[in-house]
């Protein structure tokens, strides 16, 4: 992937946070437009439809959650979060209001890259997966005929796991909220039956992971909903 091909719309109030992401975001090759606040950064995400949004949710003229819902309204533009904000509660409203992405200040230059590369990729491929096959360490996919081999080796799923299997691949690297998934996967009323995610994650691990206490692909976010990596 080239990076140069990519224009990120950055909103963030604070000069020396945005002039080390920047930065970051110029020496991999990205072409950044920059501002600092709510009402200016939804402007310029009309004007210039960026590829990527690195929002703050800080601003000085309103809440990031507010510039997520409005974007929302009009604009599936991949959206990454950057805030000081750690509580759970606080990435669970804006990932379910519609932020691809949470990342936690301070973060590292490698991380946020990564974060970027991967909204980038789902940005490109528009969130759906390029082919039916789908390789991950030592597991194929093949979503069109509903089979899974581990090691060249079927693997039987149960309908609820494949689905579950099936939505975390098309959002391979986003954060999926619970409250998401169990929408996703069982419906509107299971929407709190946390724990059936819990259960069925176990089941993908237990059948698709290398090493079970150490999940290189089905990685949970504590208190919020699992990630899918390659």
């Amino acid at each position: 992937m080239n990076a140069a091909e990519f224009t990120i719309l950055l909103v963030e109030d604070e000069i020396e946070i945005r002039r080390f992401v920047r930065q970051a975001l110029e020496q991999d090759g990205c072409l950044v437009r920059e501002t600092g606040t709510l009402n200016q950064g939804l402007q310029d995400a009309t004007t210039h439809n960026p590829d990527l949004i690195i929002l703050d949710l800080g601003l000085p003229d309103g809440d990031g959650l507010e510039f997520v819902e409005r974007l929302r309204s009009w604009s599936n533009i991949p959206l990454l979060v950057l805030s000081a904000r750690s509580a759970e509660q606080s990435k669970i409203a804006v990932l379910d209001a519609g932020a691809d992405d949470y990342l936690t200040k301070p973060f590292s230059v490698g991380e946020l890259l990564a974060r970027v590369r991967a909204s980038l990729r789902r940005s490109r491929s528009g969130n759906k997966l390029a082919s039916p096959i789908v390789r991950f360490g030592n597991v194929e996919v093949d979503l069109s005929r509903h089979s899974v081999s581990k090691d060249q080796q079927p693997v039987k799923l149960t309908a609820i796991e494949f689905k579950l299997l099936s939505v975390l691949l098309a959002n391979a690297g986003r954060v999926m909220t619970h409250r998401h998934l169990l929408r996703e996967v069982w419906g509107p009323s299971h929407s709190d039956s946390t724990h059936y995610l819990r259960i069925y994650v176990a089941h993908l691990r237990q059948k698709l992971e290398a090493d079970v206490t150490q999940p290189a692909h089905f990685q949970t976010e504590i208190g919020i909903g699992y990630r899918f990596q390659y």
